[in-house]
């Protein structure tokens, strides 16, 4: 794997993970859709601010749109499907572990709507993956139904539906944005969103407590900025399947985070979901290397077409 490529995968699988920590921080003091209001509305005047002053160039309408309804469903929908369960009282566990399922819906979807092959190999990747995430999660499933109504259980998997289709949208976009163009105007259209079920909940005033507003930063710059931006990074650079499979990282990711935070140890089976998850993503991402007969039919095509240059 390329350094380019490595980095791209460490920072998307360490920023998206730091969002639930913040997402712990901020609803010890008020409600999700406070925070998540907050968090964009912030984004969205700091981002975009940046982006008039250092960029400032015209966007086409069809980007624009394009854009518009890929925050909609990758920010909006994904965030608010998940922390709307959560508050609900469906187990985080259980809402990570069904989010977890995207990369499995992803590849059985890359081939036929993006063309994107996806080998046995991968496969078996994603399957072991998903095994890790079930014994990452394990402790919050034994623990019993939580008192959630019955139809909250469907919000993970609408909301990890909403990003797989940001994903494909973004894949399939006619005019395609580079993030630093195409994040702000997300962070815009989930500010309105959020904003404006936060009014209509009566949750638009923020706390006066410091630990909001350090939550409010720290999902602002470490899972908007870095989550997001290393997210579409990845799936410019690695495509859907590899990008989608990196998700399985982020719950154990996740308790790291929360054991040096809150001092949280995991128990065993996490600890053994998490090398699971390692080895299911490395084969789920590992680019095949070419086998010796083939790089040498590699070779003949290259040096017949060198010996057809007319010398100078």
């Amino acid at each position: 794997m390329p350094v380019s490529a490595a980095v791209t995968a460490i920072g998307l699988v360490v920023m998206w993970s730091s969002g639930f920590i913040g997402a712990e921080l901020g609803t010890r003091e008020a409600a999700a859709d406070t925070l998540l209001m907050w968090r964009f509305l912030a984004a969205a005047a700091v981002l975009g601010g940046a982006w008039a002053l250092l960029r400032r160039r015209r966007l086409r309408p069809r980007a624009i749109a394009e854009q518009t309804a890929i925050g909609a469903l990758s920010q909006g929908g994904y965030l608010g499907g998940v922390v709307w369960a959560v508050g609900l009282g469906v187990p985080s566990g259980t809402t990570a572990l069904i989010a977890a399922l995207q990369p499995l819906a992803a590849g059985a979807l890359a081939g036929r709507l993006l063309g994107e092959t996806v080998s046995p190999r991968q496969w078996a990747g994603l399957a072991i993956g998903l095994g890790g995430v079930a014994l990452v999660v394990q402790g919050d499933l034994s623990a019993g139904p939580a008192a959630a109504p019955a139809w909250a259980y469907g919000l993970p998997f609408a909301a990890m539906a909403a990003l797989l289709a940001a994903s494909f949208l973004e894949r399939k976009a006619r005019a395609p944005l580079d993030p630093m163009d195409a994040i702000p105007l997300h962070c815009l259209v989930s500010a309105m969103l959020f904003t404006g079920v936060a009014v209509a909940g009566g949750h638009a005033t923020p706390p006066p407590s410091g630990t909001f507003w350090t939550a409010v930063a720290w999902t602002f710059l470490l899972s908007t900025v870095g989550g997001y931006g290393f997210y579409w990074l990845s799936l410019r650079r690695n495509g859907v399947t590899r990008t989608s499979a990196l998700i399985y990282l982020t719950p154990p990711t996740t308790l790291v985070w929360a054991y040096a935070m809150f001092g949280d140890a995991p128990g065993w089976t996490a600890l053994v979901g998490m090398a699971v998850c390692v080895i299911g993503v490395t084969a789920a991402t590992a680019r095949r290397r070419p086998d010796r007969s083939a790089r040498l039919a590699e070779d003949r095509v290259r040096d017949r077409a060198v010996s057809r240059v007319p010398a100078e």
